[in-house]
């Protein structure tokens, strides 16, 4: 251990008491955390310690900042750190505890089934793969779209090796689920904080996913071989470099620039009129990434005025999607 390492340990030796233990506990119960959640765990550990009532709204930023780096060093020798990033809707700072080793999907199997843990998987690749195009970006899907993964896909012989002379072996498939387990399982995701949900009905990957998942999504949908000019399934903020599943895009549909609706607010406060970073084209906040890339359409607010609020919403916006890839096969003929 090099004297760096030395220093940063008696520091957080010197540092950990008590209120750390308490922070830290009351982290691990919830997985995330932003500041204002903080500021009152904090407000209630300060009041204990000095016996006397601690306003929430005294406690700064600094102070929160100070108990998550000191909670992040505890944690490091279990192979756990604290990551953040600005959740895409809220527009605050979510702070989240990451598994920095074990396979993130395997992680769910210590409370899942195998066919849940399966249709979880295929819930995600439809999401950056069927619902994800360069036309149309919109990485969620709603319950009636997810039903139909409620099923895997139909088992294929699997050849042993080559000059294997012995009978062709047929995977065991995995059960599926039922319609009514679809529903239970798409609530657990959002319970649990994996998935959340839209007023409209659409599920997305949560700020704790998107930290959790990060290395895995990049290296389960992007091609490492890509040109820098090749558009690619998972998307990052030109301005904040996170990734992006919701936000904005530029106008001209060759260009890769993406912002996150909070960062384009602030790069564009100063630069008027607005114009793309890279191509220049005017940037008109009107071309979406995410759930509104769906319902900010024609197509769709059409369907839901024609099928009304209790109508099929996964019929619309397939709709959508089916519009959308006419419209990329007439640009390309």
């Amino acid at each position: 251990m090099d004297q760096d390492q030395d220093d940063t340990v008696d520091q957080y030796n010197d540092e950990y008491n008590d209120g750390n233990r308490a922070f830290l506990q009351a982290f691990l119960a919830r997985g995330t955390m932003t500041f204002e959640e903080g500021k009152k765990i904090l407000a209630g550990i300060i009041s204990a310690q000095k016996d006397k009532y601690t306003d929430p709204n005294r406690v700064t930023q600094e102070e929160f900042a100070s108990y998550i780096s000191t909670a992040s060093v505890a944690i490091s020798p279990f192979d756990l750190e604290i990551r953040s990033m600005m959740d895409q809707v809220r527009k605050q700072r979510v702070y989240a505890l990451v598994n920095t080793t074990s396979d993130p999907i395997m992680q769910l199997a210590t409370l899942h089934s195998a066919d849940e843990i399966a249709f979880v998987k295929r819930v995600i690749d439809a999401m950056f793969e069927k619902y994800n195009t360069p036309r149309l970006e919109a990485m969620c899907l709603d319950e009636m779209q997810a039903n139909k993964l409620r099923l895997p896909p139909r088992p294929e012989e699997v050849e042993e090796g080559e000059g294997n002379d012995e009978a062709p072996q047929i995977q065991q498939p995995l059960k599926g689920l039922k319609s009514s387990e679809v529903e239970t399982v798409m609530r657990s995701m959002v319970e649990e904080g994996w998935f959340e949900s839209s007023p409209n009905g659409f599920y997305y990957l949560s700020p704790r996913a998107l930290l959790e998942l990060r290395s895995w999504l990049i290296e389960s949908y992007n091609d490492p071989d890509a040109e820098p000019s090749e558009w690619q399934r998972v998307k990052f903020c030109e301005a904040c470099k996170d990734i992006l599943t919701m936000g904005q895009r530029c106008a001209d549909r060759d260009c890769l620039v993406r912002l996150h609706d909070s960062c384009a607010s602030v790069y564009f406060r100063n630069r008027q009129p607005p114009a793309c970073p890279k191509c220049r084209r005017e940037w008109t906040g009107r071309h979406f990434v995410g759930e509104r890339a769906i319902t900010e359409t024609e197509t769709y607010q059409r369907g839901r005025r024609r099928s009304g609020k209790s109508g099929r919403k996964s019929n619309v916006a397939d709709e959508v999607m089916e519009e959308e890839g006419e419209d990329v096969e007439e640009d390309e003929d």
